[in-house]
């Protein structure tokens, strides 16, 4: 592993399947406009409750990139 620096931001991705489709397009979507993404972190799950079921999941992630030299 070579030394690196990294950034992070985080983000709330929403799904109406499940948590690792929320993830999964959290991160599709930071890649528009992140290069060299490295990781990411689950920080928090929540979902949204419509008439006593499961309407849409919500996770918040970090995501890591190395910054450009």
């Amino acid at each position: 592993m070579s030394d690196n620096v990294y950034k992070s931001i985080e983000l709330t991705g929403s799904s109406e399947t499940s948590q690792e489709d929320a993830v999964r397009k959290a991160v599709a979507e930071a890649s528009k406009s992140i290069k060299n993404m490295r990781w990411f972190q689950v920080v928090d799950t929540r979902g949204h409750i419509e008439d006593d079921e499961i309407a849409h999941w919500q996770v918040t992630v970090k995501i890591g990139f190395t910054l450009a030299s």
